[in-house]
């Protein structure tokens, strides 16, 4: 049987008992992995690898020795509960030694869990797990988690209460980061909230989210952004006691000014905003309009340029001189 969209994600949440073997493929690894590792703890409880209920067979051992799945899956542990064979990496090859597996398979038997990369339509593996009565083949696709996969991993991590704007924070995250890194943003989340009855906050998710801008560096370029050339300085010194490098700032200056350009495009830019950042850039965006912004973007790629060359001019004299200039001529309307 093939599943996917809602049935899929019911069948990994709560796997259907009378199915014996469960093929999950896709193009990428972490996204297999990160399912895999949910449909077997559904399937032997989060204690299972621990008592020693989980084996895992390595697909260059299964082709070295086919007869290891049976034997595998007809193996007594120590401990009373389900079971679980994992064959990780599976490919066509190995269809005939899964086929004989699920073939031999009783009630009472460990539960066959194999998974492989992108498999093509008329993969033989895949023509093995749709077409047979007691297997399932869930294709993992690249597409961004829906709502309903976002809430159900909030409540799985305990993040029930959310203010308003906190769950399009999430949302927004779930698009632009890899899975591994938004479930790893989930836990951390999850900790720090611990013992904390106060829901969720955007400046929460902010402080704690990988794409989260460094707080002395976000200062001077809304500094230079709003206009004030006075304080460029300061918030340039204090960089600059930090180790920042001239080059790096001029990195920073040209990603923020290129998000302005493409709010005030109307371009939704990647990775996204939200909460008081994004209002503000708004502002600055609005404020500096598409054709300032070029002239700024302009500017940059010569700085950045000049910084590159083998000019004798200090490096962090020029970055602050472009810096001021670029916020004199935010101050023009």
């Amino acid at each position: 049987m093939k599943l996917s969209g809602r049935e899929a994600r019911v069948f990994l949440a709560r796997p259907d008992p009378a199915r014996s073997a469960i093929l999950l493929y896709g193009a990428d690894p972490m996204r297999v992995a990160l399912k895999r590792q949910d449909l077997i703890a559904a399937l032997v409880g989060p204690k299972g690898e621990e008592e020693m209920r989980l084996a895992r067979i390595a697909a260059a051992d299964l082709r070295k020795e086919p007869a290891l799945l049976v034997d595998a899956i007809r193996a007594q542990g120590f401990f009373p509960g389900a079971r679980v064979v994992l064959v990780e990496d599976a490919a066509d090859g190995l269809s005939k030694a899964i086929s004989v597996a699920i073939g031999e398979w009783r009630d009472g038997d460990a539960r066959i869990v194999v998974t492989a990369r992108q498999l093509a339509a008329r993969s033989s593996l895949r023509k093995l797990f749709e077409g047979h009565p007691n297997a399932v083949s869930i294709g993992i696709y690249d597409d961004p988690p829906d709502r309903t996969e976002i809430e159900a991993e909030l409540h799985r991590q305990g993040l029930g209460a959310l203010e308003r704007d906190a769950m399009e924070a999430i949302t927004a995250l779930a698009r632009s980061l890899d899975p591994g890194d938004f479930r790893q943003l989930l836990v951390k989340l999850a900790l720090y909230k611990l013992g904390d009855g106060a829901p969720l906050s955007v400046s929460e998710i902010e402080a704690l989210s990988p794409v989260a801008p460094d707080a002395a560096l976000d200062d001077l370029l809304h500094v230079v952004a709003e206009g004030r050339s006075g304080q460029v300085g300061p918030f340039l010194r204090r960089l600059e006691g930090q180790g920042m490098q001239p080059v790096g700032l001029c990195i920073a200056a040209t990603r923020h000014f290129r998000i302005l350009h493409q709010l005030a495009s109307g371009v939704n830019p990647r990775p996204p905003l939200f909460g008081p950042r994004r209002e503000r850039m708004q502002r600055q965006a609005r404020a500096w309009g598409r054709r300032r912004l070029e002239q700024a973007l302009g500017q940059l790629t010569n700085t950045d340029l000049e910084l590159r060359s083998s000019s004798n001019a200090p490096p962090m004299a020029l970055i602050e001189r472009s810096l001021i200039r670029l916020a004199m001529l935010g101050m023009r309307r």
